[in-house]
């Protein structure tokens, strides 16, 4: 059964990733772009870790650290980003 659920969030994992690409074929504006994507890969990479985790309990500290440094660090990048595409970004130097 933990296989299951395992192979499930992997594959789960794998559909956000293609879902978060979509967007950028589109004609939204660049920001709605880069948070859509952003947000997908996030959402599809702790899925997939998730997914290790259940596969392979007796890495439970890395794949922790992993999910961890993964919140953090898509989250600090996406205000970089929006701080940097803002009109009070580097422009007023």
């Amino acid at each position: 059964m933990i296989n299951w659920i395992s192979y499930f969030c992997i594959i789960l994992g794998i559909v956000f990733w293609f879902w978060g690409t979509f967007p950028l074929l589109g004609k939204r504006s660049l920001l709605f772009k880069l948070h859509s994507l952003s947000v997908s890969d996030t959402l599809g990479s702790m899925s997939i870790i998730f997914g290790l985790l259940l596969k392979i309990p007796s890495q439970w500290s890395l794949l922790v650290l992993a999910l961890i440094s993964l919140a953090i660090w898509n989250t600090v990048l996406g205000y970089v980003l929006a701080y940097c595409s803002s009109s009070g970004g580097a422009n007023e130097r």
